[in-house]
């Protein structure tokens, strides 16, 4: 079971990355930019002879020209039947006639009119949107084409006439800025390929540990079950603390799938407070609700109640965000191989607190002012990186904030700011083993 589960998590990650991939691959890319500019010349080759033969009559217009680009532009319409070297072929030869070419030998023919001046001008950015490299041979050899026919066509002088020579900085600029545009718009798509590929690693990462862990565990149940044995105390207690940590791994991913679905959630008011809450309350219940591996883990952690207090926020989330600080917490003690934690519920503060304090590993200040940044995670894959910015993101929907402070080596604090309520109770509860002050 465990086993399928592993496969079925690495099949469903390979085939996003392959639909992501075939999704922005160049071909399909092109096709679709070719049947857009097949059906925009389809229609607007014979509707604007229309226009310009009848109702805005023009110097120059050509029946047999417009029917050439029609033919071309129709037969673009069958683009996805092409193979890419046909395709490739095809658009360079239609882009270079259909843009270029036949606008700027209309424009030449018509004595550099303003229509044609302007419609010019529309066909460079139409031509700029698709490849850059493309659209400079398209440009360069429909220019020139169309320059040699207006000139065998008699039409020298109003080719170097001030008219024309003057579309050449505008066209040159507009080029440029297209160009800019695009390599901006390259290197944003390739920001956001990286972002989903740094999710997906740590999608994988965190589901792919506990995973192995319960195929591990299920493979030695299996085989105790199989071989008869679990006949000593002993061996009882091996497959009570495999089914335990099997929960645990479990418990685990949940709470990662609810970080991830959340950090998802695009709605900002998911976030928003709808109730109040008691926060020593919250803290039991997130308490009862982490899967500790061991009652020595579990004595780790201690609980200070200096003063109860209500804050507004919803019950979940905030207990989604106590059990990420607690995780993070006994993972700083795990690594230093020392230390304990404390949790201070402290209401008589102003403004009203949370204290989770660890006497772990700490944080390296070259580090501090990055730990709330999305993806972030130190060591590396030691983490989602998406815990204590999703923790930012609840507190401040709640006008409250979260901030850290922290020495290497020593200790780390993270500090849980609400806004004051009319409902503080002033109970206190101060554990004699515990320091009674920060």
């Amino acid at each position: 079971m465990p086993a399928n589960l592993f496969a079925s998590c690495k099949s469903r990650l390979q085939a996003c990355a392959h639909n992501l991939l075939q999704y922005h691959g160049q071909e399909q890319h092109a096709t679709k930019r070719v049947l857009l500019l097949a059906g925009i010349g389809t229609v607007c080759m014979p509707l604007y002879y229309l226009i310009w033969h009848h109702y805005f009559p023009q110097e120059y217009e050509s029946v047999p020209l417009r029917a050439l680009g029609i033919a071309l532009c129709m037969l673009g319409l069958f683009a996805r039947r092409y193979r890419p070297r046909i395709l490739h072929a095809y658009l360079l030869l239609t882009l270079s006639y259909v843009l270029p070419f036949f606008f700027t030998y209309m424009f030449l023919m018509n004595h550099a009119s303003g229509v044609w001046g302007e419609s010019l001008l529309i066909a460079l950015v139409l031509l700029f949107h698709f490849e850059t490299a493309l659209a400079l041979q398209a440009y360069l050899a429909g220019t020139l084409a169309a320059c040699l026919a207006a000139s065998l066509m008699g039409e020298s002088a109003t080719l170097l006439s001030k008219a024309a020579l003057q579309q050449l900085p505008i066209h040159m600029f507009t080029m440029a800025v297209l160009s800019v545009a695009k390599i901006s718009r390259h290197m944003l798509a390739q920001e956001k390929l990286a972002g989903l590929g740094a999710g997906l690693a740590s999608v994988a990462h965190e589901l792919r540990t506990p995973l192995s862990s319960v195929n591990a565990n299920v493979r030695g149940l299996l085989r105790m079950v199989g071989t008869g044995i679990c006949r000593s105390g002993e061996e009882k207690l091996g497959a009570i603390d495999a089914l335990a940590r099997i929960q645990f791994e479990v418990r685990h991913m949940n709470h990662m799938i609810d970080l991830f679905l959340l950090s998802a959630s695009a709605v900002r008011q998911n976030l928003r407070a709808v109730e109040t809450l008691p926060m020593h309350a919250m803290v039991d219940s997130m308490l009862q609700r982490y899967p500790f591996v061991s009652d020595a883990q579990k004595h780790q952690v201690a609980v200070e109640l200096r003063s109860d207090f209500q804050f507004a926020g919803q019950s979940e989330l905030a207990v989604v965000v106590l059990l990420n600080l607690l995780r993070n917490a006994l993972k700083a003690i795990q690594r230093a191989g020392k230390g304990r934690v404390r949790i201070i519920v402290d209401g008589q503060h102003q403004p009203p607190r949370l204290l989770f304090i660890d006497t772990g590993c700490g944080i390296a200040p070259h580090h501090l002012p990055l730990i709330f940044q999305r993806f972030y995670s130190y060591p590396a894959h030691n983490g989602s990186g998406i815990g204590l910015a999703l923790c930012q993101d609840i507190l401040r929907a709640w006008n409250g904030g979260i901030r850290c402070v922290t020495r290497e080596q020593a200790y780390a604090i993270f500090i849980l700011e609400f806004p004051p309520s009319q409902h503080q109770r002033g109970k206190s509860c101060i554990f004699p083993s515990m320091p009674t002050r920060l």
